[in-house]
């Protein structure tokens, strides 16, 4: 099937690179990636997942936000030489 519609929206600058960088690590362009989503809402009649309010707290949204961040680059994760200095790290 050609492909000659054209979706315009707008989102957070952020929300996108963020996007991009996962779709990137899957192999697949934000476009592909629109592309199986409406797809599979196709196949599934409606969303492909739940939509929820998430029940977390704030400290483990703070740690899946920093998490997100290091795993797109934004942030450089804390690392140690030894179990030790790690203890002494989270001791302060």
């Amino acid at each position: 099937m050609p492909k000659t519609a054209t979706i315009n929206m707008r989102v957070n600058p952020e929300v996108k690179s963020d996007a991009e960088s996962i779709f990137a690590s899957l192999g697949m362009s934000l476009t592909e990636a629109i592309n199986v989503f409406l797809h599979k809402s196709i196949m599934e009649g409606g969303l492909p997942f739940d939509v929820r309010q998430p029940r977390y707290n704030a400290t483990t949204e703070a740690a899946m936000r920093e998490a997100r961040n290091i795993m797109a680059g934004k942030v450089k994760a804390e690392s140690y030489d030894s179990a030790s200095e790690l203890f002494s790290a989270l001791d302060k």
